[in-house]
């Protein structure tokens, strides 16, 4: 790619900042704006002297001499640099256009589902970089060992993408995995979410539906047999399409420690646990043979995973008690996460928390999806923050709508950070784990320091 002066609308996003800091490292002149950053964009932007100096929109700022303005999904409709952009008849595109665009002569593996697609994507990127593969990739969380989430070498023959099924940007309400015409895809499992932007489950599963059917001649799909709807995904008739069905991947318990059952390797003992995650390991194992990974350098690496980041992230470690944190915020994820911690430690008492954060999880119509999915802690917790309700104006919540709705009489339901922190430490730790489950900050907790203190 020559170099080129490229502008981004809402630098600040994940993966936005991970792709103006690799857009800079390849020599080119990057600018951009957004009216606000949190950490860690922004001092990892700050430290590459990319931060914006001032937060807002700067119409200005768009000047003839740019090649590329990338529009982030948070940036709205009628952003001024935006209308600025298109006055001057600039070329405008989203990120997943772009990637797209970056990717056209490459093999093209997207990784898609409504959960597991940052681990399982995160696997593939480790075992790849393990045994010394040359790729690119975009995934939507920090991996140990790399230190962008996305990669663009014009010499890579492969890219490995993490799909996401959200729109792609204010003007353009495709899904972003509809972008990228995958040669092989993995679709790691199918449970409503997006509320607000798929409000029927037939309108969700439909997005899935049509990226399989995106798939051309020769293509490859992957899919968890295990999910009903997927089994129908991924069972249909599609001309030249290899179907390749994977479930969880035999494993065993032993003194706390999760091993998985091979045939030619023996145990491998691993980092991640959890019934999710051995399908996490199929999948991405199914990827890699398909990549030409073998199975003696997939055990090899595998082993040495300790997954994305704030997926069952252990935060704190003693003697009886572990803390952990994971980015779980759709049903399907909290039940996932809390019966893995649970299973693990099957004789410790579990002590969950899950924060209401997103848009479809606030929102009354699709609480009830959140029935009996905490069922496996010992101790239930939900924290939600009214004003984040009001702010994304939605009806407001009660605490006997969320009882009602997780269907559990014991829950316990905060709205105040403090409250919910003192609640925590005025626990019996003895033997006892903690999990903190969200998308969102608990009110701004720091849960490292707390993980610490309860430990």
């Amino acid at each position: 790619m020559s170099k080129e002066k490229i502008h981004f609308i809402s630098i600040g996003g994940s993966v936005m900042h991970n792709l103006a800091l690799e857009l800079l490292r390849q020599g080119n002149e990057i600018t951009g704006s957004d009216d606000e950053i949190y950490e860690p964009s922004r001092s990892r932007l700050d430290q590459a002297g990319l931060l914006p100096a001032a937060m807002g929109w700067f119409p200005e700022k768009i000047t003839e001499d740019i090649d590329t303005v990338i529009l982030g999904m948070h940036a709205r409709n009628d952003n001024p640099e935006l209308r600025r952009a298109r006055e001057l008849g600039l070329d405008v595109c989203s990120y997943p256009e772009f990637i797209a665009g970056q990717s056209t002569d490459k093999q093209r593996v997207v990784v898609a589902g409504s959960h597991g697609k940052t681990t399982i994507t995160s696997m593939i990127l480790h075992v790849l970089q393990q045994s010394k593969r040359t790729f690119n990739y975009l995934v939507g969380a920090q991996v140990e060992g790399f230190d962008t989430m996305v990669r663009l070498d014009a010499d890579a023959p492969v890219i490995v993408i993490e799909g996401d099924e959200y729109f792609t940007s204010p003007e353009d309400p495709t899904p972003k995995f509809l972008h990228y015409n995958p040669h092989l895809l993995l679709v790691s499992g199918i449970a409503w979410d997006h509320f607000n932007v798929y409000p029927t489950w037939e309108s969700y599963v439909k997005q899935f539906e049509m990226l399989a059917d995106s798939l051309p001649k020769a293509g490859v799909i992957a899919f968890d047999e295990t999910d009903n709807m997927l089994d129908i995904i991924g069972q249909k008739e599609r001309p030249d399409v290899t179907k390749i069905p994977y479930e969880a991947h035999p494993h065993k318990f032993t003194n706390g420690q999760t091993f998985l059952i091979t045939k030619t390797q023996g145990n491998i003992p691993l980092y991640v646990f959890g019934e999710h995650n051995m399908k996490n390991i199929s999948g991405a194992q199914a990827v890699c043979e398909r990549l030409g990974i073998t199975d003696e350098e997939f055990y090899r690496a595998i082993q040495t995973f300790k997954g994305a980041a704030k997926r069952l992230e252990l935060l704190a470690k003693g003697p009886t008690t572990n803390a952990y944190r994971d980015f779980a915020h759709a049903p399907s994820k909290v039940e996932a996460t809390t019966l893995a911690v649970k299973e693990q430690f099957p004789k410790r008492r579990l002590i969950a928390c899950t924060e209401l954060h997103t848009f479809s999880s606030l929102n009354k119509t699709f609480l009830n999806q959140y029935r009996r999915k905490m069922d496996a802690a010992d101790v239930a917790v939900v924290f939600y923050s009214p004003e984040t309700v009001e702010h994304k104006r939605l009806e407001p919540l009660s605490e006997e709508d969320i009882r009602t709705a997780f269907k559990r009489s014991d829950l316990n339901i905060f709205t105040d950070p403090t409250a919910l922190q003192d609640f925590l430490k005025a626990q019996n730790w003895q033997n006892t784990n903690l999990l903190m489950m969200s998308s969102g900050t608990f009110g701004g907790l720091d849960l490292k320091e707390l993980g610490k203190e309860i430990v």
